[in-house]
């Protein structure tokens, strides 16, 4: 009887979570996307949000307020949350109207019918980062006050939540008690922190914390390989009754740990960004990025959830398409974070509904590039001497983090660093005939000079490029001055 009523509960347990799959896949996808636009060329914002839709993507996450990005965001019922960069904390958080005026920009004017799905303001970003050196402490809770504030006053309140993405260096386990149930808020942020937390519950927002299992492979060479990933461990942690098999659920469960410890055990909360990273180092690659990425989508719609908290995450994939103009300061994966190429098109297949096929992400339409040629060093030269200056130059302007230790190009010669550096400012400035100089080290070819491993790019031809712009306006200019040469001559 005892072996009969046991297997009846497993079926249970396997219906409720197959249940809870179907409804995550009813609903579309529970994992979301951030859409960074730090990008020296930038696909048409149109595209990019059919190519969201296309994939089944149901929120998306900004990091500030693009008018062209919220313009193509209306009418798909895509959730938004919508960034306020840090840099605008201290102004926000000492004027009420500031903020009044932020949320009747960029929140109440897509307000409506057909408008855009706004559902979260991100005010800040990590403002708690350690690097940061507390320098937005004083700011960043007198602005999310002021800016749910001016969300209640424009009657948005019951739909409109303001939160705070924060990195999970914002807690941790004790050393002498390295698990997560003993997870609290930093000493030095833990008064400041509740006080968030407080606020946050007071109006129905979520914690919002980004995590991400790379960054602890990345700064510590003994952390175990296997333990990033989510598909079990031969050394796991325990924890009471709690077994952990990847450092995901371990983090997830110290603040769910240190939320309890503040009083706020039930607290919902949100996977601001979380992904893998695909070149820029020796751990950063498709086939880690997809295992990774596949893994945590299945574990976030499955419905088991973590050890300490039962349910489907609410996660946000870090990130959509690649950004070459990002801070390489935390490391050259910087700018590889995306399950998209710069141009819209997918890295490696990816199943968003957790149902383990093969399935391929649909790519950005009908994308346009500019001409199939290349910068690369001249093999005629002999005297290389003036070389390493120039790719140092070249490198110091666009993006060579291809190039790095470990990285998809690093095993290139010095000739072939070389070609890489010159075609990546070529491209860059929007192929320029005299930015394919170098000293003379340097000519233009139409034979495509990448091999398996390393791709030599063709820039997008289209995008609200700053450099787009100054190339139209410098050929105007050339063109004018040509023709009061040819004038001048026939004059003469």
């Amino acid at each position: 009887m005892g072996q009969t009523r046991k297997g009846f509960v497993r079926f249970y347990v396997l219906v409720l979570l197959a249940l809870l799959h179907f409804v995550a896949v009813l609903e579309g996808t529970s994992v979301g996307v951030n859409w960074g636009t730090m990008a020296t060329h930038q696909l048409p914002p149109e595209s990019v949000v059919k190519m969201i839709l296309d994939n089944g993507f149901q929120k998306v996450k900004l990091f500030e307020a693009d008018e062209k990005i919220l313009g193509a965001l209306m009418g798909t019922n895509i959730e938004v949350m919508l960034g306020i960069p840090n840099y605008m904390l201290k102004d926000i958080s000492q004027d009420p109207a500031v903020a009044a005026a932020w949320v009747d920009a960029n929140i109440t004017s897509y307000f409506y019918s057909g408008g855009v799905n706004m559902r979260y303001v991100a005010v800040g970003n990590e403002p708690f980062l350690k690097s940061y050196n507390n320098s937005f402490l004083p700011y960043t809770l007198p602005a999310l006050k002021n800016v749910q504030e001016a969300i209640n006053r424009a009657g948005l309140g019951a739909d409109v939540k303001a939160t705070i993405p924060f990195n999970a260096d914002i807690y941790n386990s004790p050393e002498s008690n390295p698990v997560p149930s003993a997870g609290d808020f930093r000493p030095e942020l833990r008064d400041l922190t509740i006080q968030i937390v407080q606020y946050l519950h007071s109006n129905g927002a979520p914690f919002v914390v980004n995590i991400y299992p790379f960054l602890s492979l990345y700064g510590n060479r003994y952390f175990p390989m296997e333990y990033a990933f989510f598909d079990g461990t031969s050394n796991p942690i325990r924890d009471g009754d709690y077994v952990y098999t990847n450092v995901f659920d371990a983090n997830f469960d110290t603040l769910v740990a240190a939320l309890k410890r503040a009083g706020y055990p039930e607290m919902k909360i949100v996977i601001g960004e979380i992904g893998w990273p695909t070149d820029g180092d020796k751990d950063a690659n498709i086939e880690k990025a997809r295992k990774f990425n596949q893994g945590l989508v299945q574990h976030a719609i499955s419905g088991v959830g973590t050890p300490a908290r039962k349910g489907v995450l609410d996660v946000y994939l870090f990130s959509l398409i690649d950004e070459d103009a990002k801070s390489i300061e935390p490391g050259s994966f910087e700018r590889h974070w995306g399950i998209f190429e710069f141009d819209g098109k997918p890295k490696y297949e990816l199943d968003l509904l957790g149902f383990q096929e093969n399935k391929g992400l649909v790519p950005v339409q009908g994308v346009k590039y500019m001409l199939r040629r290349w910068c690369i060093l001249d093999p005629k030269v002999e005297d290389l001497e003036d070389l390493p200056k120039n790719v140092d130059y070249a490198c110091s302007r666009s993006d060579c983090t291809a190039l790095g230790y470990g990285s998809s190009c690093n095993h290139l010669t010095s000739q072939g660093n070389a070609s890489y550096a010159f075609n990546m400012y070529y491209q860059l400035k929007d192929q320029n005939d005299w930015d394919c100089d170098f000293s003379g080290l340097a000519i233009i070819t139409d034979e495509d000079p990448s091999d398996d491993l390393c791709h030599f790019p063709v820039m997008i031809a289209y995008g609200h490029s700053m450099l787009l712009l100054r190339k139209t306006l410098l050929n105007i200019i050339v063109a004018i001055l040509e023709g009061c040469v040819v004038f001048l001559l026939l004059i003469s």
